[in-house]
């Protein structure tokens, strides 16, 4: 029952249906409540759980009458429906001694002839074998459906048993004359083209479960906290936020080819054309300059909260056309600044010698009052109004000076001073953290705890430069 449902469900998101899991899950509980005897009452039954807006509808109660109508044509084993097209006992007898005779030729194909004389569920039974799904184990792509097809069909025997019943075809003759024998090895042909549709059937809807499989762990990844992510999680992780980079760049370069185009200027527009009589017609531009902000990063690197610094650092990395200038630095109880390090490597070779202890000793417990003192003084007099700086940290100093007051200065001279967190406000203020007086002291502060928080944080970067 779950697999002609899970096919239904492959269906309908191939039409176009934006069939989500929670859907699925509906759907899955209306076809255990109702059954698949009624086809009407499961009809209606899914349609309320999975065509949710009246245009969607008609598409679904197509593609369900149509799927059905397929599924209908493989009731009842092959005999029955042989003797549903016409064909007589002595003909079908005929039949099964031929057939009887090619798989004893052929012996290792048994399950396949099994599966073609036997009942729909034979071959359900088949596909959803251990061998089976070891074959399509390797299958990522839409590409590579063919050449599944054609694996999945030689484990199962099928171009032997289309062999055999071509080879058939002058037996039938013989057998039953020239008429009867040519209909009986043209819908035999027309059961062997249904075999075959169902296995393809059966490997497209085994890609869309792992793809849709694989989509779903990318989302639980972004929403788990960083400190919980597996290794490949964690490439999950980063390759959301390459794309998040992406997709970033790509809406800058938009803004930038709109801001030098330019907006028409009403008022400039009326005062040309009064010249001309306003023809011909020209259009007066304004074009508003913005000056790119830059942004200063301090982050730290130390156990606790490193992998939400180095997805930080690999964010701002991958986006520093975003900005007049990027600086980022780290710190655990001393600063070193890495700018020239992401300049000169990749963001992998970059991260990997901070991480290695070649940038600052990770060693050493977190010291963020020394780490704010030194970092001010590298800054120097190089902040002004279009300077966003950003603290990522979880504000614990292990019982050490907080100076607080740096950040003060820092906020008095910069644009804003922003910082992220990687701890729920509920455990601010416990044990060693001073979040409460950071937080107090700074512009903003935000929770990123995942990476989607992480994204929003960076989006919300973007929105104070305009």
């Amino acid at each position: 029952m779950l697999r002609v449902l899970d096919e239904l469900l492959w269906v309908l998101r191939r039409e176009g249906l934006p069939v989500s899991t929670a859907q699925a899950i509906d759907a899955a509980r209306v076809a255990a409540l109702v059954g698949f005897s009624d086809r009407q009452t499961l009809r209606d039954g899914l349609a309320a759980v999975i065509a949710t807006k009246k245009d969607e509808l008609a598409l679904f109660r197509a593609c369900f009458d149509r799927f059905f109508a397929e599924e209908r044509a493989h009731l009842g084993d092959l005999w029955s429906r042989l003797r549903v097209r016409g064909f007589s006992e002595a003909e079908l007898a005929a039949l099964r001694e031929l057939l009887s005779a090619a798989a004893q030729r052929s012996s290792g194909d048994a399950a396949g002839m099994l599966a073609f004389t036997g009942e729909a569920l034979e071959l359900d039974q088949l596909l959803a074998s251990a061998g089976i799904a070891r074959a399509l184990a390797p299958m990522t792509s839409a590409l590579q459906t063919g050449f599944f097809t054609q694996e999945v069909n030689k484990r199962l025997g099928i171009p032997a048993l289309g062999s055999a019943l071509a080879r058939m075809r002058d037996a039938l003759r013989e057998a039953l004359g020239e008429e009867r024998g040519a209909e009986l090895a043209a819908a035999l042909r027309e059961e062997l083209d249904a075999m075959k549709r169902r296995v393809r059937t059966h490997v497209e809807a085994s890609l869309a479960r792992k793809l849709g499989e694989a989509d779903e762990q990318a989302a639980r990844a972004v929403d788990r906290p960083f400190s919980s992510l597996s290794p490949e999680e964690m490439a999950e992780v980063r390759s959301a936020l390459r794309r998040l980079a992406e997709r970033l760049r790509g809406a800058e370069r938009v803004r930038m080819k709109r801001s030098r185009r330019g907006r028409i200027d009403p008022h400039r527009t009326l005062r040309r054309s009064l010249r001309t009589g306003g023809i011909p017609f020209r259009p007066a531009r304004r074009v508003r300059r913005r000056d790119k902000p830059r942004l200063v990063l301090l982050c730290d690197v130390s156990d606790s909260v490193r992998l939400a610094s180095r997805f930080m650092l690999e964010l701002v990395a991958a986006s520093q056309e975003l900005f007049a200038e990027t600086r980022s630095f780290v710190f655990v109880s001393d600063v070193g600044e890495t700018t020239d390090l992401f300049r000169r490597k990749s963001p992998e070779a970059a991260l990997a010698a901070i991480e290695s202890g070649r940038v600052v000793d990770r060693t050493r417990n977190s010291n963020y009052g020394r780490a704010l003192v030194s970092f001010e003084e590298r800054l120097g007099r190089g902040v002004d109004r279009r300077t966003t700086i950003v603290v990522l940290g979880d504000g614990r100093t292990n019982f050490l000076p907080e100076e607080v007051s740096v950040v003060e200065r820092l906020v008095r001279c910069a644009g804003s001073v922003i910082w992220i967190c990687p701890e729920p406000p509920a455990t601010w203020g416990t044990g060693d953290s001073a979040m409460p007086r950071y937080a107090a002291a700074v512009s903003r502060v935000l929770v990123a705890r995942t990476a989607r928080e992480l994204e929003g944080a960076a989006r919300e970067l973007l929105a104070r430069r305009k």
